[in-house]
């Protein structure tokens, strides 16, 4: 169905429509996708048909993987991953980004892939849809413990030390950089779990399990059998 009169899109209602579309996918039998393992053709193939359902309902500026984000309007970028192994990949900017949060809010698709061998077709059971706000996008571990320190009067040289600790990339210049800025804004609670390396290495367990009990992890989809 084409509308007429497209809307803008905004976060309340992609956050709808995700909900909407995860319950429907779910229902979905696909050809296309019977027998095939690669994660990386199975998520595009999630993230376009989605994109594609927005397209037909309503106005935004549709961002890109090589591009930079999904949804740049809104400051929202687009995740589809396995159960199996709920992590994904994300360009690195800089190493404040693990402290400070990615920059942009998730909206994370975690399904469940199932063939079937006599109809020759498979089946993506969204099993958790997830909303992640930006002030969240933080590196859990790495938060947690400066949170901690900055409870305990901690000061300059202890988060340097810290940071250090954790293999933060950064040299000690910058280090220090990072600690006065620390100390003048505090950083969030995060709930990602990022990984150094190239690009940093999103994983998901955490804000799975915390989805729908913490400010700024919101269940958007969940497959009834897992609540």
């Amino acid at each position: 169905m084409i509308y007429d009169k497209k809307i803008s899109l905004t976060v309340e209602i992609l956050i709808k429509e995700a909900k909407e579309f995860s319950v429907d996918e779910s229902k979905h039998s696909e050809p296309t996708l019977y027998g095939v393992t690669d994660g990386k053709a199975v998520g595009t193939y999630l993230e376009h048909k989605f994109r594609y359902r927005l397209e037909e309902r309503y106005k935004f500026n549709a961002g890109s993987s090589a591009r930079g984000i999904d949804f740049p309007d809104l400051l929202v970028d687009m995740k589809v991953t396995s159960i199996r192994q709920p992590q994904s990949s994300c360009p690195y900017k800089s190493p404040e980004q693990k402290i400070f949060g990615l920059g942009y809010s998730l909206l994370l698709f975690v399904y469940d892939k199932k063939d079937d061998s006599n109809k020759q077709v498979s089946t993506l059971n969204v099993i958790h849809s997830i909303f992640v706000n930006h002030k969240r996008t933080a590196d859990y571990q790495m938060t947690r413990g400066i949170l901690d320190i900055l409870g305990k009067n901690g000061n300059k040289d202890d988060l340097i030390a810290f940071m250090n600790d954790r293999n933060l990339p950064v040299d000690d210049i910058g280090a220090n950089k990072i600690a006065e800025k620390i100390l003048k804004n505090h950083p969030n609670q995060g709930f990602l779990t990022i990984s150094n390396a190239l690009q940093w290495r999103l994983q998901y367990s955490r804000v799975i399990e915390y989805a729908g009990l913490e400010n700024g992890i919101v269940l958007v989809y969940r497959e009834p059998e897992y609540e």
